[in-house]
C-alpha cells in the first residue's frame, strides 16, 4: 500500500518524444533506431568472433566476415517479419481478423520476441544451407550477439512508454504518463496514473546485460563455440528464465490479460516455458556430439 513516504519517491515518466528526428516528411522513431543499433553492433561483435579462430572448433571459424555482411539483410527481414507476424498470432489475432489493415499498423500493437526468434531461425537455416555453414555454429554466433539487440529493444520499449510493469509501491516505481504519451492516446495515458514497475529496465538488465555477460564468458573463457549448439542452448534457456521472471512484474497485454483464470500466468510465460526444454536439449546434444567426436 502506498504511503506518503514512498509516494514522494515515485518517479515521473520522462517526457521523451518517441520520434527521434524527422527526415523530411518521415519520422524516425527511437524504436527503429534501436533495431538498427542492435543489428549493427551485433554485426560488429560477430565479426570479432569470427576473426578469432582460437574460439572455434579446429581453430577455424566456419564462416567469414563476408558471410556476416551478407547475413545482415537476412536477419533484419527475419526479425521484422517474424516479430510482427508473431505478435499478430500470439497477441492480436482477433483484432487483425476484424481489421486486416491493422497488421501493418506498427503503432497498433508491436513486435513479439518469440515470433522474431522463429523468423530469425528460419533466416539462419536458409542462409547456413545456402552457404554451407554448419547449422549449429550459425545459431551460436547469432545467439552470442542477440542480447545486444534485446537490450536496445527494451530501452526503446521504455522510451515508447509501452510494456510497463504492474502496479507497485517500490521506491523506484514510475508513473507512465507524459504529455507525449497522452497526446498519442487522445489525451489519456494508457497505463493510468498508478505507479508501476519499470519492467522494461528489468528485461534490459536480464535479457541484455546479464545474458550477454554469461555468453561472453562462455565464448571467451569456456570456449563454448568449440561445442556447437552450447551457446544457442544457453541463450534460449537464459532468455526464457529471464522472461518468465520478469513476467511476474510486467503487466500482461490488455487484450489477453492473465490466462486460465489465474492472477499470474501470462502468454509470455507460456511461450517461454518450452524454450527451457529446447535449450536444455540443445546443450545436451552439443555435449553428446563433442564427446562422440573425441571418443
Amino acid at each position: 500500500m502506498l504511503t506518503s513516504a514512498n509516494l514522494a519517491a515515485i518517479l515521473p515518466f520522462p517526457d521523451i518524444d518517441p520520434v527521434a528526428f524527422w527526415l523530411g516528411p518521415w519520422p524516425i522513431h527511437w524504436y527503429g533506431l534501436a533495431y538498427v543499433a542492435g543489428i549493427l553492433l551485433g554485426w560488429l561483435y560477430a565479426r570479432r568472433l569470427v576473426d578469432n579462430g582460437k574460439l572455434w572448433l579446429n581453430d577455424t571459424a566456419p564462416m567469414t566476415r563476408v558471410h556476416l555482411d551478407d547475413f545482415i539483410l537476412w536477419v533484419a527481414i527475419g526479425i521484422v517479419l517474424g516479430g510482427r507476424i508473431g505478435y499478430i498470432l500470439f497477441y492480436d489475432l482477433d483484432k487483425v481478423i476484424a481489421d486486416p489493415i491493422r497488421a501493418i499498423q506498427i503503432n497498433k500493437g508491436g513486435m513479439s520476441f518469440h515470433g522474431g526468434l522463429v523468423g530469425t531461425t528460419i533466416a539462419m537455416t536458409f542462409f547456413a544451407r545456402r552457404n554451407k555453414i554448419p547449422m549449429w555454429s550459425m545459431f551460436d554466433i547469432v545467439a552470442a550477439v542477440a542480447p545486444i539487440g534485446l537490450f536496445f529493444g527494451r530501452i526503446a520499449n521504455f522510451v515508447n512508454g509501452e510494456l510497463w510493469g504492474r502496479v507497485s509501491d517500490v521506491p523506484w516505481a514510475m508513473v507512465f504518463c507524459s504529455p507525449h504519451l497522452a497526446a498519442a492516446n487522445q489525451g489519456i495515458c494508457p497505463a493510468g496514473l498508478d505507479p508501476r514497475h519499470p519492467s522494461q529496465f528489468y528485461e534490459a538488465g536480464l535479457e541484455g546485460i546479464v545474458l550477454f555477460l554469461v555468453l561472453f564468458a562462455l565464448t571467451r573463457w569456456a570456449l563454448a563455440l568449440k561445442k556447437p549448439g552450447t551457446v544457442s542452448g544457453v541463450f534460449i534457456i537464459g532468455y526464457a528464465l529471464s522472461r518468465i521472471f520478469v513476467e511476474f512484474f510486467r503487466q500482461p497485454d490488455s487484450q489477453l490479460g492473465y490466462l486460465l483464470g489465474t492472477n499470474w500466468l501470462t502468454m509470455g510465460m507460456v511461450l517461454s516455458l518450452p524454450m527451457v526444454a529446447i535449450g536444455l536439449w540443445a546443450v545436451l546434444r552439443a555435449r553428446h556430439a563433442a564427446a562422440g567426436a573425441t571418443a
